[in-house]
């Protein structure tokens, strides 16, 4: 009786200490582009801005749940997802200026533009290939960029070059941290659809696609739409009270059907902050309170059901951005943090 009950605190100590989330990130992920970044809304510094509001809250705490990718991804790795002929096309600077939607940058050199845009991407790729790996070991672990998820095997546009979650998932497979018919939840609540992830993993259905998205905004694109397994799409201008509902009505009951039968190996959390009200691309009427509570709804509901949680940051086309993502990993830290 002595020894159950040891077993029984033991289980029970463990049980507190699950999840011991990660923080990936290098001041690498920021870039700016000689001003001419300010000609597009999205705050290329908001992942240094985000880090150093949270490093100033947390200090040493913070310190000792970091993780920082040593190196960017490199071409022969980015061949497990794109083909050659993609990563052809994203030498030219032309190409590069769609993909990012500054169409004044053609006019630099190749060289520049893969200086200024693509590597730093190429770090925040690595750092959610990285951010994959501690979530299987630690259980939940945020990448501070990343989230490229209308970029696909063949092509990138909406300021995405990289398809870094699949490359994750497949890094995993390639290791063996994911066995071949392991299942994987990806949730995506950016106020764009992920057509990216969809046409990625179009045929693969080990993947499992959740995404609550602004019906009539970018990308538009029907095909990828086919692919999403749970469609919470909402109207334009959808506000707080119709988000959130939507969000506690359609998850719980998706979550509950992957795992009523077998669990689910790996959630990918894509926690796009344009559903703010003061976005500019988003079309969204969401507070700041209101953000949080989805992303503390999300990630409450993937836990308790045990399931080893990826987090990237995707699309946020405010000042704020940075702020509402400061205040995720603030959760997250208060939470589960050591």
């Amino acid at each position: 009786m002595v020894l159950q009950g040891r077993v029984s605190e033991l289980e029970s100590e463990v049980e507190t200490v699950w999840p011991s989330p990660r923080v990936v990130y290098s001041p690498k992920y920021n870039f700016g582009i000689f001003g001419l970044e300010r000609l597009h809304p999205f705050d290329g510094r908001k992942y240094g801005r985000a880090w150093h509001v949270v490093q100033k809250r947390f200090g040493r705490k913070l310190r000792v749940v970091h993780v920082s990718p040593r190196r960017a991804i490199r071409r022969n790795e980015l061949l497990a997802v794109h083909s050659p002929e993609y990563l052809n096309r994203l030498r030219g600077a032309k190409f590069v200026a769609g993909v990012v939607e500054i169409p004044v940058f053609r006019y630099v050199p190749g060289w520049v533009a893969d200086r200024v845009i693509l590597r730093p991407m190429r770090w925040a790729t690595m750092g959610t290939v990285v951010a994959a790996r501690e979530a299987m070991e630690h259980g939940l672990a945020i990448n501070l960029s990343g989230g490229y998820h209308h970029a696909s095997p063949n092509d990138g546009h909406g300021f995405s070059a990289y398809a870094d979650v699949a490359l994750a998932i497949e890094g995993l497979r390639t290791s063996g941290r994911l066995k071949e018919g392991d299942k994987v939840v990806y949730i995506d609540l950016d106020a764009h659809q992920g057509n990216g992830v969809c046409r990625t993993y179009f045929e693969d259905r080990r993947v499992f696609i959740y995404d609550q998205y602004n019906r009539h905004i970018f990308p538009l694109d029907v095909r990828a739409q086919r692919r999403i397994d749970c469609d919470a799409s909402v109207e334009g201008g959808c506000g707080e009270c119709d988000y959130l509902a939507t969000l506690r009505q359609k998850l719980p009951a998706f979550l509950d059907g992957l795992t009523r039968n077998d669990g689910v190996s790996l959630g990918v959390y894509n926690a796009g902050t344009d559903i703010f009200v003061a976005d500019q691309l988003g079309g969204m009427n969401v507070s700041a309170a209101g953000v949080l509570e989805r992303d503390r709804f999300v990630l409450e509901q993937l836990i308790k059901r045990r399931i080893p949680t990826l987090v990237v940051l995707s699309g946020g086309y405010s000042q704020h951005s940075y702020e509402l993502v400061a205040a995720m990993v603030s959760f997250v830290m208060e939470r589960w943090g050591v």
